[in-house]
């Protein structure tokens, strides 16, 4: 137990996002987990999670998998995905096996259950993040090492189970903290200055003056944060910044 509220500090203390999912997959390589995808969206609507694009995801595999896994929407016919949907906690990968092996998966479940299979996914388990908002949702498929049963993990599980849960509600905790690049959705420093002083308040004219800029000049720089936020109104635009930490963040001192 010492070991795990060790590594809890150690993440708590941890600045850098790249940093922290390093020594959350070496943490989690312990117990035998190395094909691993964390996801989160601030954007969920029911059973939609949202535009692919906005997804925060942070993996182990290689782009090929990612690319048809989630850029191909296979994600959403995993055959966990709607456990992951409707429930918090842990869960055995037994479920979806059993469902395979009794023929109550739907077919497109069974193909991506089966294109899992061809990755060397047979064991392992999901952990579903506890939400405090109907827009939310984040989760983390552990997937074991090609050696490791799905009978040898439920028995790990057994016995630490409770231990791996809370390392990776810890990490999901602290991974919501950290500010984190998205390319697609990269503000620049103007255009997140501009949008601080939107969510202060201030009107254009107000901004305009701050920055010693003109009112159409303060247009176009919340024009392009809407653009890269892809949203239609500069509120969606000052929600979504915020989401993804892009603004009120420390300017870096040499």
């Amino acid at each position: 137990m010492n070991d795990t509220i060790d590594y809890i500090e150690e993440v708590m203390n941890q600045t850098s996002l790249e940093a922290l999912w390093e020594l959350h997959c070496a943490k989690l390589a312990m117990f035998g987990f190395d094909k691993i995808i964390y996801g989160y969206t601030n954007y969920r609507s029911g059973m939609s999670l949202g535009d692919v694009a906005d997804f925060f995801i942070l993996s182990t595999y290689d782009r090929n998998y990612l690319d048809q896994f989630i850029g191909g929407g296979l994600y959403f016919n995993g055959p966990m995905m709607k456990w992951t949907l409707e429930n918090t906690g842990a869960q055995s990968w037994r479920l979806a096996i059993e469902a395979y092996e009794g023929g109550i998966l739907t077919e497109k479940q069974r193909e991506v259950f089966e294109f899992n299979q061809d990755y060397g996914l047979h064991a392992g388990y999901t952990v579903s993040f506890p939400t405090v908002s109907s827009r939310t949702k984040g989760a983390i498929s552990l997937g074991a090492r090609g050696d490791v049963t799905q009978e040898a993990l439920d028995a790990l599980w057994e016995k630490r189970g409770r231990e791996i849960t809370l390392i990776n509600n810890v990490a999901h905790l602290k991974i919501q903290s950290l500010p984190y690049s998205n390319p697609e959705r990269e503000l620049t420093k103007r255009q997140r200055e501009v949008l601080e002083w939107v969510g202060d308040g201030k009107t254009i004219q107000d901004i305009a003056l701050l920055i010693g800029r003109t009112p159409a000049t303060v247009e176009k720089h919340l024009r392009l944060a809407r653009d890269a936020m892809n949203v239609e109104t500069t509120a969606q635009a000052l929600l979504k910044a915020s989401f993804m930490k892009q603004i009120y963040l420390l300017e870096e001192h040499n």
